[in-house]
């Protein structure tokens, strides 16, 4: 799955376009390298986005298409 849904579908980020466009800044790191919006997420990578002054460092626990809310916390794991 592309970084971007994948963002939007766990709810990392809220939207498509600005999970894109925190991308296309630099601002999201995949196990340590900066990502593209069009990279390849699968289970086991580390994704860190920086919001403003903070990060959040997350692990991908499970890749699906489509989720409900409370299934999207299953997504990943906060490290």
């Amino acid at each position: 799955m592309r970084l971007d849904k994948f963002l939007k579908v766990s709810r990392l980020i809220k939207r498509r376009t600005v999970a894109n466009e925190a991308c296309d800044a630099g601002r999201v790191m995949v196990n340590g390298k900066p990502a593209k919006a069009s990279l390849n997420v699968k289970e086991g990578d580390v994704i860190e986005i920086a919001f403003g002054n903070k990060s959040v460092k997350a692990e991908v626990l499970m890749v699906a298409d489509t989720s409900r809310k409370e299934e999207a916390r299953e997504m990943f794991r906060y490290l």
